[in-house]
């Protein structure tokens, strides 16, 4: 792990699959493993520690190794509310940490230098946030939180009712760090079966 800024991970599973026809998409597999442990696999060496954000039954993962934390807003009110259940969470059990990183659970070629290089650039531009971009195109459910955010995120989610990333991010700096998209976006998500398969195509040519 690159020793600059304490940070510790969370992969967002909160969300219900629609796409996939159901279930947990991270659990679909990619070159014979579940997405969701190429994920860990990119992710655990770049943080401190590293959680599952994720709703029902915790067990499902339980192979996986990983501290499972729900959402603590209702109504499965999206990425923010995962970014939230984070924050309070790493405030709760790792006060000394001041940021989270957040990045997709299906998302299987994650740079291996995603938080030292959205770190170092954060720092550079003085931002309060940071997210993630390829090809001219930003992936806000990669990001960097300020934990000291928390109180305001939950405003905006309860009392706001805002649930879009960039309307909440816009209220902040806003650093985004761009990654080239060859030989593979390494924000590819698989959403759909045919993005699972396109997947399982390109693992072998991902960095």
């Amino acid at each position: 792990m690159t020793e600059q800024i304490s940070t510790l991970g969370v992969i967002l599973a909160g969300g219900l699959s629609r796409r996939m026809g159901g279930g947990d998409k991270t659990m679909r597999t990619v070159a014979g493993r579940p997405i969701l442990a190429h994920v860990i696999e990119r992710l655990s060496p770049q943080c401190v520690s590293v959680i599952l954000n994720a709703n029902g039954d915790p067990m499902r993962f339980g192979s996986h190794g990983l501290t499972v934390v729900p959402d603590n807003v209702p109504d499965f009110a999206g990425p923010l509310a995962g970014v939230l259940a984070a924050l309070d969470w790493t405030a709760l059990h790792h006060p000394a940490i001041e940021w989270v990183v957040s990045v997709a659970a299906d998302c299987p070629f994650l740079p291996r230098d995603l938080v030292p290089r959205m770190q170092t650039e954060r720092a550079e531009k003085q931002g309060e946030l940071a997210v993630a971009a390829s090809g001219g195109q930003s992936h806000p459910v990669i990001g960097l939180w300020k934990v000291s955010l928390r109180n305001e995120l939950r405003h905006a989610l309860i009392v706001e009712e805002c649930r879009k990333i960039g309307l909440w991010t816009a209220r902040y700096r806003l650093v985004t760090s761009q990654w080239p998209m060859a030989p593979v976006d390494p924000f590819f998500n698989a959403n759909t079966p045919e993005d699972v398969a396109q997947a399982n195509a390109l693992v072998q040519l991902a960095p």
